[in-house]
């Protein structure tokens, strides 16, 4: 039977680590025999892959951790001004119920 290359591409990383069916690895093993590009790829599956620029990997984890500095001191700071907002609304609450509506804080000895 012939299956078409796009299939098998799919299959090759299950093939490759070993968890697909066993119909499914016949069916991979027979096309390999019959395909070099399918092949290549199976191969090229073994290749470790470069590690490029340590540098630059240096310099976007350094930007995240400025970045994610920044974010906490600003979020401090909207906590604060909300707490402030909250207690300078309160107070003015309970300055306008003292002047307008009468109500007198008893103090008893």
């Amino acid at each position: 039977m012939k299956i078409a290359c796009e299939i098998i591409r799919d299959l090759l990383p299950l093939y490759h680590d070993g968890v697909c069916s066993m119909e499914s690895r016949e069916l991979v093993e027979e096309h390999l025999t019959e395909c070099g590009s399918c092949s290549g790829e199976l191969l090229a599956m073994d290749t470790v892959l470069p590690v490029s620029n340590e540098e630059s990997q240096w310099d976007d984890a350094k930007s995240v951790i400025q970045l994610s500095k920044k974010w906490k001191k600003g979020m401090l700071r909207s906590v604060l001004k909300g707490m402030l907002s909250t207690a300078i609304a309160f107070a003015v609450l309970i300055i306008i119920l003292y002047l307008f509506i009468d109500i007198k804080i008893v103090v008893r000895p």
